[in-house]
């Protein structure tokens, strides 16, 4: 866990490794205007400025129940190329073959009340669930493309 005592923030990183090609992953990761197709705790996702491209800022609203009702994040770099995206949270792939990894790493504000170790905990499940559902929906899409 990383932390910032100036600007109490927090960040960690997660690791998945998901049974499906770099490219399908990829063609949903890159989706800066739909996280919702794999992240189920959003509940709208609207771009407030850009068209999904680098420089583009999105509006999240999350579910209710969460600690956070909302989010603004900014593109600040998508690499087709090398596969990388750049943002608030960062997601980088490698291919093996048929499999890919995904690393997401975070930093996030620590909410007053709560500590670095909660917040990376609760912000850790989120990540964590989001990558499992990523895997999910990928490996889901591949077993449909093989029939």
């Amino acid at each position: 866990m990383e932390t910032s005592q100036k600007y109490h923030k927090c960040g960690s990183t997660l690791v998945q490794t998901i049974d499906a090609p770099l490219s399908l992953v990829w063609s949903i990761l890159r989706r800066f205007d739909n996280p919702q197709a794999y992240k189920q705790f959003v509940k709208t996702c609207n771009l407030s400025s850009g068209d999904g491209g680098e420089g583009s800022v999105r509006e999240v609203t999350v579910v209710s129940g969460l600690p956070a009702d909302f989010s603004r994040e900014r593109l600040d770099e998508l690499d087709d190329e090398s596969h990388m995206m750049s943002k608030t949270m960062a997601f980088m792939a490698a291919d093996e073959e048929e499999k890919t990894v995904v690393v997401e790493s975070y930093v996030v504000d620590v909410p007053k009340g709560n500590s670095e170790e909660e917040t990376t905990s609760f912000a850790d499940t989120i990540v964590g669930f989001n990558l499992k559902s990523l895997a999910k929906l990928s490996e889901k899409m591949v077993a449909h493309l093989k029939l």
